[in-house]
């Protein structure tokens, strides 16, 4: 009787243990691109490339005559260019972050401005893909519009 007494004062705190809580995708999705924008105004490649996919794919929409044009662009260059020293922070200043997530899969969808130091430079939207690949949130894709006027 002890042993089954002494037993269920074991087992009883167990039973009534709060399950640790799942962690929230869409926070760790949010928290990648402020580690990225942080980064950016650092000047911190190690930062900036911790938050990308070795296969990251850059992109821009870009206006022309007639319509719009893509632009394909490179991380490894992004990354080295952020590290590269500048004489103004390069801030890009994002609005409210949309974030959307199924499994390992998340969408970002953001305006943003971007100036340099305090001057403006140009502003538009931010679309981003990223995976949860080994249990981190990496952005796989990263596309975006840039235009002068943003009204």
């Amino acid at each position: 009787m002890r042993l089954l007494v002494l037993a269920a004062l074991v087992a009883a705190p167990a039973a009534f243990a709060q399950p640790a809580s799942d962690p929230d995708p869409v926070a760790e999705v949010e928290a990648v691109i402020t580690r990225l924008f942080d980064g950016m105004r650092a000047g911190d490649s190690t930062a900036v490339r911790a938050t990308l996919h070795p296969t990251a794919r850059f992109q821009t929409v870009m206006p022309q005559e007639g319509g719009f044009r893509l632009v394909e662009g490179s991380a490894d260059r992004f990354v080295e260019a952020v590290g590269t020293p500048h004489e103004e922070v390069w801030d890009e200043r994002i609005g409210e972050v949309e974030v959307l997530v199924d499994a390992g899969l998340a969408t970002a969808w953001m305006p943003y401005r971007f100036y340099l130091g305090e001057t403006f430079s140009h502003c538009g939207v931010n679309a981003m893909q990223l995976a949860n690949v080994d249990g981190t949130w990496r952005i796989v894709n990263l596309i975006d519009t840039r235009r002068r006027t943003c009204e």
